[in-house]
């Protein structure tokens, strides 16, 4: 039979073992955002279930690997439509994301307004009709992903 102090210790060095493969998860996110990149490609390249990785990414940085990947590609386009010189759909397939729709959706929700407005304002341009941009401030800096606080992780 197991001593309790072993088994406490072997569950310390599996979590320790996880917090470093989601690590790299995370990191192969934040290089590779623009490819094509789904939870099984994710799980498979650090030799984990796909559900299991989904869990334990959520609970170590507070929401999905999908979530994480696609506040990646908005941080990302963010920057493109600062810049002024892509339109739209052009930024939403150099950032990676599938469809125009879930872009624009995405990006509303992130940054508080649509891609179209947001690179008005950026450029300093003019709004679109009907459009207001008074008040918005155009993102400055990346979206913060924040990671759950230590006392949220259920460390044996």
């Amino acid at each position: 039979m197991c001593h309790p102090a072993w088994a406490r210790a072997r569950a310390a060095a599996q979590r320790l073992n996880d917090l470093a493969r989601l690590r790299r998860v995370r990191d192969r996110i934040d290089r590779e955002y623009a490819q094509p990149l789904d939870v099984e490609a994710l799980a498979r390249g650090v030799n984990m279930a796909a559900g299991h990785l989904s869990r334990e990414f959520r609970l170590a940085y507070g929401e999905s690997p999908y979530a994480y990947l696609m506040a990646r590609r908005i941080e990302r386009a963010t920057a493109f439509l600062r810049r002024g010189d892509a339109g739209v759909a052009e930024v939403c397939r150099a950032v990676g994301c599938p469809t125009l729709g879930i872009f624009s959706a995405r990006f509303t929700e992130l940054v508080g307004i649509p891609p179209s407005t947001y690179r008005g304002c950026a450029s300093g341009a003019s709004c679109a009709a009907g459009a207001s941009c008074a008040g918005v401030q155009p993102v400055a800096g990346p979206i913060r992903i924040q990671e759950a606080s230590v006392t949220q992780l259920q460390i044996a």
